[in-house]
Protein backbone atom coordinates (compact mmCIF):
# COMPACT_ATOMS: atom_id res chain seq x y z
CA UNK A 1 0.00 0.00 0.00
CA UNK A 2 1.30 3.44 -0.96
CA UNK A 3 2.17 5.54 2.07
CA UNK A 4 2.77 9.23 2.47
CA UNK A 5 6.57 9.78 2.40
CA UNK A 6 7.95 9.92 5.94
CA UNK A 7 10.26 12.81 5.06
CA UNK A 8 7.24 14.96 4.19
CA UNK A 9 5.69 14.32 7.60
CA UNK A 10 8.77 15.36 9.57
CA UNK A 11 7.91 18.16 11.97
CA UNK A 12 4.18 17.61 11.62
CA UNK A 13 2.02 16.89 14.64
CA UNK A 14 0.81 13.30 15.01
CA UNK A 15 -2.66 14.45 14.03
CA UNK A 16 -1.36 16.04 10.83
CA UNK A 17 0.59 12.89 10.00
CA UNK A 18 -2.49 10.72 10.48
CA UNK A 19 -4.53 13.12 8.35
CA UNK A 20 -1.92 12.87 5.57
CA UNK A 21 -2.06 9.08 5.50
CA UNK A 22 -5.86 8.98 5.58
CA UNK A 23 -6.06 11.69 2.92
CA UNK A 24 -3.87 9.63 0.61
CA UNK A 25 -5.94 6.49 1.14
CA UNK A 26 -9.20 8.35 0.55
CA UNK A 27 -8.02 10.05 -2.64
CA UNK A 28 -6.53 6.81 -3.97
CA UNK A 29 -9.83 5.07 -3.30
CA UNK A 30 -8.35 2.65 -0.77
CA UNK A 31 -10.89 4.04 1.67
CA UNK A 32 -14.17 4.21 -0.23
CA UNK A 33 -16.86 6.86 -0.24
CA UNK A 34 -19.57 5.99 2.26
CA UNK A 35 -17.26 4.11 4.62
CA UNK A 36 -17.46 5.03 8.30
CA UNK A 37 -14.16 5.79 10.00
CA UNK A 38 -13.91 4.71 13.62
CA UNK A 39 -11.77 6.75 15.97
CA UNK A 40 -10.92 3.62 17.96
CA UNK A 41 -9.92 1.66 14.85
CA UNK A 42 -7.74 4.45 13.50
CA UNK A 43 -6.12 4.96 16.91
CA UNK A 44 -5.36 1.24 17.03
CA UNK A 45 -3.98 1.20 13.46
CA UNK A 46 -1.63 4.10 14.22
CA UNK A 47 -0.82 3.00 17.76
CA UNK A 48 -1.95 6.24 19.34
CA UNK A 49 -4.62 7.75 21.55
CA UNK A 50 -7.89 9.12 20.16
CA UNK A 51 -6.86 12.77 20.59
CA UNK A 52 -4.62 13.04 17.47
CA UNK A 53 -7.18 10.98 15.55
CA UNK A 54 -9.82 13.59 16.34
CA UNK A 55 -7.42 16.29 15.15
CA UNK A 56 -6.91 14.39 11.90
CA UNK A 57 -10.63 13.92 11.35
CA UNK A 58 -11.32 17.61 11.94
CA UNK A 59 -8.71 18.44 9.30
CA UNK A 60 -10.19 16.05 6.75
CA UNK A 61 -13.68 17.37 7.52
CA UNK A 62 -12.53 20.94 6.84
CA UNK A 63 -11.15 19.74 3.49
CA UNK A 64 -14.49 18.14 2.61
CA UNK A 65 -13.09 14.60 2.44
CA UNK A 66 -15.24 13.32 5.30
CA UNK A 67 -18.45 14.34 7.06
CA UNK A 68 -18.48 14.22 10.85
CA UNK A 69 -21.67 12.66 12.14
CA UNK A 70 -22.84 11.26 15.48
CA UNK A 71 -22.29 7.69 14.29
CA UNK A 72 -18.74 8.49 13.18
CA UNK A 73 -16.89 10.04 10.29
CA UNK A 74 -18.45 9.22 6.93
CA UNK A 75 -16.10 9.33 3.95
CA UNK A 76 -17.24 11.72 1.24
CA UNK A 77 -14.20 11.07 -0.92
CA UNK A 78 -12.85 13.19 -3.71
CA UNK A 79 -14.82 13.03 -6.90
CA UNK A 80 -13.35 13.85 -10.29
CA UNK A 81 -15.43 17.04 -10.28
CA UNK A 82 -13.81 18.03 -6.97
CA UNK A 83 -10.33 17.54 -8.39
CA UNK A 84 -11.11 19.59 -11.48
CA UNK A 85 -12.45 22.39 -9.26
CA UNK A 86 -9.28 22.15 -7.19
CA UNK A 87 -7.21 22.67 -10.32
CA UNK A 88 -9.43 25.60 -11.28
CA UNK A 89 -8.42 27.25 -7.99
CA UNK A 90 -4.76 26.40 -8.64
CA UNK A 91 -5.08 27.99 -12.07
CA UNK A 92 -6.45 31.22 -10.57
CA UNK A 93 -3.68 31.34 -7.97
CA UNK A 94 -0.86 30.66 -10.40
CA UNK A 95 -2.25 32.89 -13.12
CA UNK A 96 -2.01 35.75 -10.66
CA UNK A 97 1.43 34.77 -9.34
CA UNK A 98 3.02 34.32 -12.75
CA UNK A 99 1.69 37.64 -13.96
CA UNK A 100 3.45 39.76 -11.35
CA UNK A 101 5.62 42.15 -13.39
CA UNK A 102 8.51 42.33 -10.91
CA UNK A 103 8.96 38.56 -11.07
CA UNK A 104 9.90 38.59 -14.74
CA UNK A 105 13.10 40.45 -13.87
CA UNK A 106 14.29 37.97 -11.26
CA UNK A 107 17.21 35.97 -12.65
CA UNK A 108 17.69 34.26 -9.29
CA UNK A 109 14.08 33.09 -9.23
CA UNK A 110 14.32 31.65 -12.72
CA UNK A 111 17.63 29.96 -11.91
CA UNK A 112 16.19 28.27 -8.82
CA UNK A 113 13.16 27.06 -10.73
CA UNK A 114 15.31 25.72 -13.56
CA UNK A 115 17.33 23.78 -10.98
CA UNK A 116 14.11 22.25 -9.68
CA UNK A 117 13.24 21.07 -13.19
CA UNK A 118 16.72 19.53 -13.50
CA UNK A 119 16.11 17.68 -10.22
CA UNK A 120 12.76 16.46 -11.54
CA UNK A 121 14.59 15.08 -14.55
CA UNK A 122 17.13 13.30 -12.33
CA UNK A 123 14.38 11.87 -10.11
CA UNK A 124 12.59 10.56 -13.19
CA UNK A 125 15.71 8.68 -14.29
CA UNK A 126 15.68 6.89 -10.94
CA UNK A 127 11.89 6.34 -11.05
CA UNK A 128 11.63 8.31 -7.81
CA UNK A 129 8.13 9.74 -8.00
CA UNK A 130 8.38 11.04 -4.41
CA UNK A 131 11.37 13.27 -5.18
CA UNK A 132 9.84 14.12 -8.55
CA UNK A 133 6.71 15.34 -6.77
CA UNK A 134 8.71 17.22 -4.14
CA UNK A 135 10.48 19.23 -6.84
CA UNK A 136 7.27 19.61 -8.84
CA UNK A 137 5.34 21.25 -6.02
CA UNK A 138 8.39 23.31 -5.01
CA UNK A 139 8.53 24.66 -8.58
CA UNK A 140 4.97 25.94 -8.41
CA UNK A 141 5.14 27.01 -4.78
CA UNK A 142 8.28 29.06 -5.39
CA UNK A 143 6.41 31.23 -7.86
CA UNK A 144 3.39 31.54 -5.58
CA UNK A 145 5.58 32.59 -2.64
CA UNK A 146 7.45 35.06 -4.81
CA UNK A 147 4.22 36.94 -5.47
CA UNK A 148 4.46 38.11 -1.83
CA UNK A 149 0.70 38.27 -1.58
CA UNK A 150 -0.56 37.25 1.87
CA UNK A 151 -4.11 36.41 0.79
CA UNK A 152 -2.92 34.35 -2.17
CA UNK A 153 -0.60 32.43 0.17
CA UNK A 154 -3.47 31.84 2.60
CA UNK A 155 -5.63 30.48 -0.21
CA UNK A 156 -2.78 28.28 -1.43
CA UNK A 157 -2.19 26.91 2.08
CA UNK A 158 -5.85 25.88 2.30
CA UNK A 159 -5.62 23.62 -0.77
CA UNK A 160 -1.95 22.57 -0.58
CA UNK A 161 -2.43 19.25 1.30
CA UNK A 162 -4.87 17.90 -1.28
CA UNK A 163 -2.85 19.32 -4.19
CA UNK A 164 0.29 17.62 -2.92
CA UNK A 165 -1.51 14.31 -2.48
CA UNK A 166 -3.04 14.46 -5.96
CA UNK A 167 0.38 15.34 -7.39
CA UNK A 168 1.94 12.34 -5.67
CA UNK A 169 -0.63 9.96 -7.14
CA UNK A 170 -0.53 11.56 -10.59
CA UNK A 171 3.26 11.60 -10.80
CA UNK A 172 3.48 7.96 -9.78
CA UNK A 173 1.26 7.22 -12.76
CA UNK A 174 3.24 9.52 -15.07
CA UNK A 175 6.59 7.90 -14.27
CA UNK A 176 5.10 4.42 -14.72
CA UNK A 177 4.21 5.30 -18.32
CA UNK A 178 7.83 5.54 -19.41
CA UNK A 179 10.43 8.04 -20.51
CA UNK A 180 8.43 9.72 -23.26
CA UNK A 181 5.55 10.69 -20.97
CA UNK A 182 7.94 11.83 -18.25
CA UNK A 183 9.86 14.06 -20.67
CA UNK A 184 6.60 15.54 -21.84
CA UNK A 185 5.67 16.57 -18.30
CA UNK A 186 9.14 18.00 -17.64
CA UNK A 187 9.05 19.98 -20.87
CA UNK A 188 5.70 21.50 -19.79
CA UNK A 189 7.55 23.07 -16.87
CA UNK A 190 10.37 24.29 -19.12
CA UNK A 191 7.78 25.95 -21.36
CA UNK A 192 6.45 27.88 -18.36
CA UNK A 193 9.95 29.21 -17.71
CA UNK A 194 10.32 30.14 -21.38
CA UNK A 195 7.04 32.04 -21.33
CA UNK A 196 8.14 33.96 -18.24
CA UNK A 197 11.43 34.91 -19.88
CA UNK A 198 9.54 36.71 -22.67
CA UNK A 199 8.21 39.23 -20.08
CA UNK A 200 5.11 39.37 -22.27
CA UNK A 201 1.95 39.07 -20.16
CA UNK A 202 -0.11 37.61 -22.98
CA UNK A 203 2.53 34.94 -23.66
CA UNK A 204 2.79 34.12 -19.95
CA UNK A 205 -0.99 33.86 -19.62
CA UNK A 206 -1.19 31.63 -22.69
CA UNK A 207 1.53 29.41 -21.23
CA UNK A 208 -0.35 29.04 -17.96
CA UNK A 209 -3.61 28.24 -19.78
CA UNK A 210 -1.92 25.56 -21.89
CA UNK A 211 -0.21 24.06 -18.84
CA UNK A 212 -3.38 23.69 -16.81
CA UNK A 213 -5.52 22.50 -19.71
CA UNK A 214 -3.04 19.69 -20.24
CA UNK A 215 -2.73 19.00 -16.49
CA UNK A 216 -6.47 18.53 -16.20
CA UNK A 217 -6.35 15.86 -18.92
CA UNK A 218 -3.43 14.12 -17.19
CA UNK A 219 -4.99 14.06 -13.75
CA UNK A 220 -8.33 12.82 -15.09
CA UNK A 221 -6.58 9.79 -16.58
CA UNK A 222 -4.59 9.20 -13.38
CA UNK A 223 -7.28 9.74 -10.74
CA UNK A 224 -10.49 8.62 -12.40
CA UNK A 225 -9.96 4.96 -11.58
CA UNK A 226 -9.42 5.77 -7.91
CA UNK A 227 -12.56 7.87 -7.34
CA UNK A 228 -16.20 6.89 -7.00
Amino acid sequence: MMKYPAAWLKGNSLGESIASQLRLQIIRGQIKSGEILSENRIASDFGTSRSPVREALRTLSAEGLIVLQRMGAVVAGLQLKDIIELYDVRYLIESFAWQQPDLTNSADLLSRMEQMIDKMELAAKHQDYVEFTSQDISFHETMIQASQHARIMHLWASIRPIVLTVMLITNEEVLSRGEEQTKYVINKHRKLISSLQTRDKSVIQSGIEDYFADSRRTLQASIKGNTN
